[in-house]
């Protein structure tokens, strides 16, 4: 027999992973501040095998609009700016000889509106995978009363789980709102 508090711990478990994805998400998401967090979907190759910047290099934000990168091996100056180019982030870096630099310039208000609309789209994708952890808690709940659990304690299970749900949603919202604050702030 399913047991209801296995169930209702099986779907926050999964709402659970949906707030870590959106908030992975969002920290990829450039709102006009440097952060080393910007760099991590970045892979370079060292020594045959793909790796994030920050194992081959110290990253540093010495102000709000830069990036420090000092590579600790000198062979690697070059990689790790080729890398940074071909990425997605359309930045431009500045290297030395000592260190890369690479300067975070102020965003347009067409750009500020793009980042908004990815920010909504990763919300909406972690909104739908929060529903369908709804959704297969209570069709566990359903099959367990076939099995001979209580309906009265399927309805409460069930009623417990649309609270868990509608807070992960509002947890959601919030993540969201904070996120567009912080990309429309000039």
């Amino acid at each position: 027999m399913v047991d209801v508090k296995t169930c209702l711990d099986n779907a926050q478990e999964k709402m659970d992973m949906a707030i870590m994805y959106l908030e992975e998400a969002l920290a990829h998401i450039r709102a006009g501040k440097a952060s080393a967090r910007l760099l991590d979907g970045i892979r370079v190759d060292s020594y045959g095998s793909m790796v994030p910047i920050s194992n081959v290099a110290a990253i540093t934000t010495p102000d709000a609009r830069s990036i420090v990168i000092k590579p600790w091996d000198k062979s690697m100056f070059r990689v790790i700016e080729k890398a940074i180019i071909d990425s997605d982030l359309g930045i431009m870096s500045e290297n030395n000889g000592e260190m890369i630099r690479i300067g975070i310039p102020p965003l347009t208000e067409e750009r500020r509106k793009q980042l908004a609309k990815q920010c909504k789209g990763e919300g909406e994708t972690a909104k739908v995978s929060v529903r369908n952890a709804r959704r297969d808690g209570i069709d566990a709940l359903k099959k367990a009363v076939k099995d001979g659990l209580a309906e009265d304690e399927q309805k409460n299970a069930e009623a417990k789980l649309q609270k868990i749900h509608d807070k992960y949603i509002k947890q959601i919202d919030d993540m969201l709102t904070e996120k567009d604050k912080e990309i429309m702030t000039v």
